[in-house]
């Protein structure tokens, strides 16, 4: 039975993402992003200016009560902003000491069920980033085993999850995380097509690449150069395409 405070505030966030909805945008917003759950048409930034007005007014002053309004929000959400809310209620200004691994669970729950980038992204990125950053040694070892999951958006996260570590980035671990998914993307076939583990790992691998490019130029031309029989072109496009631009490197290999 959820907290008559979680209770109230999915209510109230609920009722205020239907009012701000539109119709013919929301239409729009399910077929972009080929969801089974529909829309109220509400832009991110006015879901994440909503849940900012709505949360200081609701005690989840431990961390049990935040999981488990995050939870709520998550399980019981009947449009997609609703899930977009709960992210947001997780990544909340002030909440960041709370990303601990005690919140993987809930974390990785959300990742598998949502099933797709629009929060899988954000979650791997700013969730299970500051988790990794807050507790390497027990978060990396999750991580190596995720990447090698057959749900691909556990490996997409592996990839994603030091995408703003700049120089605190574990080289060993990036290629730890893209290693599994070079060869054959398409055998992590729970959590979507064949066509989408391809895609969407083929992409992940050549944004994370790309990112730590600006910081360490050296690393990802030599990673790239020695498996250029092995990766695919969209990544190695994507790794190299601001090398590329700056005229460090004159050919993707």
């Amino acid at each position: 039975m959820a907290d008559s405070t979680v209770v109230a505030l999915a209510h109230e966030l609920a009722a205020a993402l239907s009012r701000a909805g539109d119709p013919q945008r929301a239409r729009g917003q399910q077929a972009y992003m080929k969801s089974a759950m529909p829309f109220h048409g509400v832009p991110v930034p006015t879901v994440r200016r909503l849940v900012r007005a709505i949360l200081p007014r609701y005690d989840l002053e431990d961390a049990e009560s935040w999981r488990e309004a995050v939870g709520f929000l998550w399980r019981n959400a009947s449009h997609r902003e609703q899930r977009y809310a709960a992210v947001e209620v997780l990544l909340a200004p002030g909440f960041g000491a709370r990303l601990t691994p005690d919140c993987l669970p809930l974390i990785e729950e959300m990742i598998v069920d949502g099933a797709w980038w629009d929060t899988g992204d954000a979650l791997a990125i700013n969730a299970v980033g500051a988790v990794l950053k807050a507790d390497p040694a027990h978060t990396a070892p999750l991580l190596r085993r995720w990447a090698v999951d057959d749900d691909f958006w556990r490996r997409r996260t592996a990839i994603l999850a030091q995408l703003k570590f700049k120089e605190a980035t574990d080289e060993r671990l990036l290629a730890d995380a893209i290693e599994p998914s070079i060869d054959d993307p398409a055998q992590a076939t729970q959590g979507g097509t064949r066509r989408e583990a391809r895609f969407f790992l083929r992409k992940g691998i050549g944004w994370a690449l790309r990112e730590y490019s600006k910081t360490k130029p050296g690393f990802v031309i030599d990673f790239v150069r020695q498996r250029a029989d092995r990766l695919a072109g969209l990544s190695k496009r994507e790794a190299l395409k601001v090398l590329l631009k700056q005229g460090v490197v004159d050919a993707v290999p």
